[in-house]
């Protein structure tokens, strides 16, 4: 017999139209644990017994709220999702933190019983309210702010530079992740120093010219490696992911490796979280 999920009121499925109260409004009530999964993610199916059996134990001291993230690319953006499964933690209508991957049921207690209660810092509110913020100008003033009032927030410094970088202000990005401690160096830090580089230093090759070659032989996968590169340069990953997806879709054997290798290097460097979604979607859809 399949084991029960959690109460419909413990643990429900969000979309983006329902986001704000399902999830913002009523963690001001109680934390809700935001369990972020696409169909075609085994860990996910994995993760997801364990997260709706820790809804149940817990009794109301949290709610499970589940977001598809293939139908939820403003959300998975927002929270900048480039690997799933992402279970992010909501208390007093900002998320608190957050794990990557299917832990086990023991770290993932710990992680509850670590942060259920938590309350959010100045510095981490300005933050998250420069993540929601449209106006690009106001936000990096809000996390400049933010890092004012705390220099040692990793994830300030961190989106703060991505913010430079997205906007080609590379030597501020550089100087502000080389001033970084080494204890704050994590993955993350290494991927933006990479989309720096990636971004200083233009490959050869006519993009034109590539996509001619392309158009007259579609299999012609050295070009299409050339020109994903270029586009990469010019920061469209969207369509660098296109071509590397075509290599998969369209080789069995060494370039098809190749392709794969290099996607998963880009994914992340790739400051798109909708393109990330979309290109991760198609390689496990290619790769199956």
């Amino acid at each position: 017999m399949n084991s029960p999920s959690a109460a419909p009121d413990l643990s429900f499925d969000v979309t983006e139209a329902d986001f704000r109260q399902t999830v913002l409004e009523r963690s001001l009530d109680v934390p809700v644990l935001l369990d972020c999964w696409a169909p075609w993610c085994g860990p996910c199916r994995n993760l997801k017994p364990i997260l709706e059996k820790l809804a149940r134990e817990y009794g109301g001291r949290f709610v499970l709220a589940k977001l598809n993230t293939d139908e939820a690319p403003q959300i998975s953006a927002a929270l900048q999702i480039r690997s799933i499964p992402l279970v992010v933690l909501f208390v007093g209508g900002r998320p608190v933190d957050q794990f990557m991957g299917a832990l086990p049921e023991g770290q993932v207690r710990a992680f509850l019983d670590k942060h259920i209660g938590e309350q959010v810092s100045e510095a981490e509110a300005l933050r998250l309210d420069a993540a929601a913020e449209a106006d690009p100008a106001v936000a990096e003033a809000m996390l400049q702010d933010a890092l004012s009032l705390e220099p040692g927030n990793t994830e300030v410094a961190l989106d703060l530079a991505a913010r430079w970088v997205d906007r080609g202000a590379f030597d501020d990005a550089t100087g502000l992740l080389e001033r970084m401690p080494e204890a704050q160096r994590n993955d993350r830090h290494a991927a933006l120093l990479k989309r720096i580089e990636l971004a200083k230093n233009r490959p050869e090759g006519d993009p034109k010219a590539l996509a001619a070659r392309i158009a007259a032989n579609p299999k012609d996968f050295e070009a299409r490696f050339a020109l994903a590169a270029l586009q990469v340069y010019e920061g469209d990953f969207d369509a660098a992911f296109d071509q590397l997806l075509e290599v998969v879709l369209r080789d069995k054997a060494e370039w098809r490796e190749k392709a794969r290798l290099k996607l998963v290097e880009w994914f992340e460097v790739c400051t798109d979280a909708a393109a990330v979604s979309r290109g991760r979607r198609y390689l496990g859809m290619y790769l199956n």
